[in-house]
């Protein structure tokens, strides 16, 4: 796409390095100085709202591949048919629910969606470890 538009360089280098930032901003605002999960040797489940064009999801996939995961398992509830049957060779595995035709867009299949913001993301994130710690602790006392 980005040759068949002709882009320039300079203009992907300049959004390229401003969502290296964002990525890093959203890394620390949802860490709270904790270090990113280790991954090696896991399955991971990579979940997204929808798959139109997949160039998020390809390159979430192609950055955790690099930390050597056992297994990554791409899950969405709605996805083009083509983007979901491309996936099929770049991850371990892909459940795409819905593959509607004709697909048009990620967001006509919802009744909301605005955008989550920070401070919904960390809520979750802190109600998930307050979920998971519980557990996590009872499997170690069984060992």
């Amino acid at each position: 796409m980005v040759r068949f538009l002709n882009i320039p360089d300079e203009v992907i280098d300049a959004v390229a390095a401003d969502e290296q930032q964002e990525l890093e901003r959203r890394g620390s605002a949802y860490r709270d100085e904790r270090p990113p999960p280790d991954v090696k040797g896991r399955v991971v489940i990579l979940i997204d709202d929808g798959l139109a064009t997949g160039s998020t999801m390809r390159a979430a996939a192609a950055a955790l591949r690099k930390q050597d995961p056992a297994r990554i398992v791409v899950a969405v509830p709605v996805s083009a048919p083509e983007t979901c049957n491309e996936f099929r060779s770049e991850v371990d595995e892909i459940v795409c629910a819905v593959t509607p035709e004709p697909f048009r867009g990620v967001g006509l299949w919802y009744k909301d969606f605005s955008q989550t913001t920070d401070e919904e993301v960390r809520e979750l994130l802190e109600r998930a470890r307050q979920n998971i710690a519980p557990r996590a602790l009872g499997q170690a006392a069984r060992k």
